[in-house]
């Protein structure tokens, strides 16, 4: 990947540096950008819930939208999707204003929400045969996405039967319908088992290897560390750092500690640098380390690091 928004080496850690990025630089940047938003503000009421954010997505690449609930990420991919109108700003889709997409365009954008827009008295093979009529897909299509989701089995099922991860799946199902070239997940693993979570994670890695746009909101720092290519971190409905999962923690490195358990109990923190080596030292000299262990700085640290509360 280029620099980005946000990777910018020479900046200091915790300097978050905006970069514009007008639509006449969006035009003539020779990478091809599946989505992008330029100073997208929202207000509900008097509440706001989204201040001048703005960034692009790579085509191709899965970007993660990383924060806790109530941060904005929700509301943000309903005005990219375009179910929500903006109060100020600008989204692009495929590189195309969304206000101008056209039939095809939105034919290239799938979606996946919480269960958005599927119907409970239906089986899930009615309620993919109902999208495969709007979309105009081809019925044979809908057994080979309830296969590649592990739901074929359970086509007959009405979707109120199924578990929560199998209505997960059928959403992430539905949001495939059409081979889309951008998905937009929001928190495709949220309240499901680990199992049923590495699942729908290796549908979506193989998305990625067909060269798909994922486009992510997730509260799971290990989700968006195993899955992204880079990510944003929203707090408050504004963009406090982005970059690739290593390079974000790299500029962060001052995090890095050495966790020491002695031999009476105690835990010794320390920093993980050349300050610290006398100590280490005295303690092993006096053989009273049980264990030591580096804590390197991960998504969540830094996040408590930049706003002061955790991504839960």
């Amino acid at each position: 990947m280029g620099i980005q928004t946000g990777e910018i080496s020479s900046r200091k850690p915790g300097e978050y540096v905006r970069e514009n990025y007008g639509r006449e630089q969006y035009k003539k940047s020779s990478i091809k950008w599946a989505a992008g938003a330029e100073h997208i503000s929202h207000r509900f009421g008097e509440k706001r819930v989204l201040q001048e954010v703005n960034f692009q997505v790579e085509e191709g690449e899965t970007f993660g939208l990383l924060g806790p609930s109530g941060a904005g990420k929700t509301t943000l991919i309903r005005i990219l999707t375009g179910q929500l109108k903006q109060t100020s700003g600008n989204v692009y889709l495929l590189e195309t204003d969304t206000r101008r997409l056209s039939a095809t365009q939105r034919r290239q954008v799938g979606i996946m929400m919480d269960c958005f827009g599927l119907y409970d008295r239906l089986s899930a093979y009615r309620n993919m045969a109902f999208y495969a009529d709007i979309y105009r897909v081809p019925k044979s299509r809908i057994r080979e996405i309830l296969e590649q989701t592990g739901l074929w089995e359970a086509r007959n099922c009405a979707v109120s039967r199924l578990s929560k991860g199998m209505k997960n799946r059928l959403s992430l199902a539905r949001a495939l319908m059409t081979d889309a070239r951008i998905l937009f997940l929001d928190e495709p693993t949220s309240g499901l088992d680990p199992a049923t979570a590495k699942e729908i994670h290796g549908i979506l890695e193989e998305q990625h290897k067909e060269g798909k746009t994922i486009f992510l909101t997730t509260h799971n720092m290990y989700e968006a560390e195993q899955l992204c290519d880079r990510v944003t971190l929203l707090s408050n409905g504004s963009i406090v750092e982005e970059g690739s999962p290593e390079g974000i923690c790299r500029r962060y490195n001052h995090l890095n500690r050495l966790r020491i358990t002695l031999r009476d109990g105690r835990q010794i923190v320390l920093d993980n640098g050349k300050a610290s080596a006398m100590a280490v030292k005295e303690y092993l000299e006096e053989d009273q380390i049980v264990a030591i262990h580096s804590t390197e700085p991960n998504l969540e640290s830094v996040f408590i690091e930049l706003t002061g509360k955790g991504l839960e």
